[in-house]
């Protein structure tokens, strides 16, 4: 009894040390902490020390099927009834060209059947495809709130007891699709953080026509405040940037009553070659530095692919974009989450998946495009390439 007595009491900087040797949440770290009960409570739901963003892996399965409230309620109980979980029903992953590169990677094992259309601050941002309704979760503690549903964005005018739904002048009386392709990407300002959960603003890119529409807590509606079609958007120094799919860059303060009020930029868009479809990105710096990333984009019968990045740098006292060739000891982080710039060990790279807007098809589950480029030598390391997986993975940041 004292042999295991040692073990339980074992000193909080060596479990932290063994940690950072661990890759995968649900095979190592979770496991780690369901040792034994002075394990799991030395260490926190959420690992800390990471140098570069967790990637969810969205394969359903064994308990893929549980709703929110059941996984709350799970975490409610004792720690030994959870290692009873049934075990992810998933096909063969081979994750070593994560770990390869030290990507922390876990499965989003309650998401089965549900749109991920946003990460920020930790938090995933879901289409319940079922319902129409629009979630916040926290996948490691699993919190989560609700955003106000589809059916209160503008474009959608009707919803009868036909399910016959006018959405703009596209009528359709199948929910599911539009539910699964109404919201193309979603933003929070920042995490949550009262009791009321009523301290962050939100923003989507929705509808055929990639509107911009703004949420606050309590809202019951959701404002549309952008009838450009967008191709990004990040909130960034109380402000919200988005660009269009030409690479203009537009301004909206967030501070008016009736809602965000905006501006097209000053700034030219950036060159870019001609002929190619790209994808627009906006990343907002800790400097205080605007950055904008094109993605080039093949298309080849069902294979999406990436096959160049750009990045530029606005100056704002020239009103012009400034290419950048090197990103020193930050990498840059591209997807359905919020683009952002992280301070790393690896340095000048660009981690990236695909998202709704370039995937060929937001209904089957095919291989996506998932990567990393080096901006130094214009290098690609693609991951994952033969998983099919039922949306995007998806970028956990802090």
């Amino acid at each position: 009894m004292s042999e295991v007595d040692r073990w339980s009491n074992i000193h909080q900087d060596l479990l932290n040390e063994v940690t950072q040797r661990f890759y995968s949440y649900d095979n190592d770290y979770l496991q780690l902490r369901l040792v034994c009960k002075q394990w799991n409570l030395k260490l926190p739901k959420i690992p800390t020390g990471n140098k570069v963003p967790w990637l969810l892996l969205p394969i359903g399965g064994g308990a893929a099927k549980k709703s929110f409230e059941e996984v709350r309620s799970l975490e409610e109980e004792d720690i030994y009834q959870i290692m009873q979980l049934p075990t992810i029903d998933e096909e063969t992953l081979d994750t070593d060209g994560l770990e390869e590169e030290g990507i922390y990677h876990f499965m989003a094992w309650e998401l089965q059947d549900n749109s991920i259309c946003g990460s920020c601050h930790g938090w995933l941002i879901i289409v319940m495809v079922y319902e129409g309704t629009i979630k916040m979760l926290n996948p490691f503690t699993k919190v989560h709130l609700d955003l106000s549903p589809i059916s209160t964005l503008s474009n959608v005018i009707d919803i009868n007891e036909n399910e016959c739904i006018n959405i703009g002048k596209i009528i359709t009386r199948n929910t599911i699709p539009m539910h699964k392709t109404q919201i193309w990407k979603a933003i929070i300002n920042s995490a949550p953080t009262n009791d009321n959960n009523n301290d962050f603003m939100a923003v989507v890119i929705y509808g055929c026509d990639s509107n911009l529409a703004f949420y606050k807590p309590n809202d019951k509606r959701w404002l549309r405040f952008s009838t450009r079609p967008m191709c990004d958007v990040i909130f960034f120094q109380e402000k919200i940037y988005a660009v269009d799919y030409e690479g203009q860059l537009y301004e909206f303060d967030t501070k008016n009553k009736s809602g965000p009020m905006g501006r097209i930029y000053e700034a030219a868009p950036p060159p870019s070659d001609t002929g190619c479809f790209k994808c627009y990105y906006l990343i907002g710096c800790a400097n205080g530095s605007l950055l904008m990333l094109i993605r080039r984009v093949r298309r080849r019968c069902k294979v999406v692919e990436t096959v160049k990045f750009y990045v530029y740098e606005l100056k704002k006292n020239e009103k012009a974009w400034s290419r950048i060739y090197d990103l020193g000891n930050y990498i840059l982080v591209i997807g359905l989450n919020s683009s952002v710039q992280m301070l790393s060990s690896k340095g000048n790279q660009i981690y990236f998946t695909d998202n709704m807007r370039i995937a060929h098809s937001p209904y089957l589950a095919e291989p996506h495009d998932i990567g990393i480029f080096n901006l130094e030598d214009g290098s690609f390391k693609k991951l994952l390439t033969d998983v099919k997986f039922f949306c995007p993975p998806v970028w956990i940041l802090s």
